[in-house]
């Protein structure tokens, strides 16, 4: 991956991407709460911290900072815009794509506990 878009990936606002990812899970006849949900169980961050990521237009960098990634996280393979997100070396890129990823598989309608990771 080039390093500008590794830059982009830092400096994009989450506040502007959250929108994509309601409308896209929304479409698939997702809810904003699973949404929520796979947000928090990649981040930690619950649905009043998403809020306020969102007015702070916090960018991505900021974003990843804070967050508390699940140990899980590295559980989430395949392949997003092209890339293998277990072979992405720059690791918040890589973060980014693993939440694109989850995302993906909600929209796709995948269940719960396979997005989550968890043992059914």
């Amino acid at each position: 991956m080039l390093k500008n878009q590794d830059d982009r990936f830092a400096q994009m606002s989450f506040a502007t991407v959250y929108p994509l990812y309601l409308a896209k899970v929304v479409r698939k006849g997702r809810t904003e709460a699973e949404l929520l949900q796979v947000i928090e169980w990649l981040t930690g961050f619950d649905a009043k911290e998403v809020d306020q990521l969102i007015e702070t237009k916090a960018n991505f960098a900021r974003f990843f900072d804070k967050a508390k990634l699940n140990p899980n996280a590295s559980l989430i393979t395949g392949v997003i815009c092209g890339y293998r997100v277990e072979d992405i070396e720059n690791p918040l890129t890589q973060k980014v794509r693993y939440l694109d990823k989850i995302v993906d598989e909600l929209a796709q309608g995948k269940k719960m506990e396979k997005i989550l990771r968890q043992r059914p």
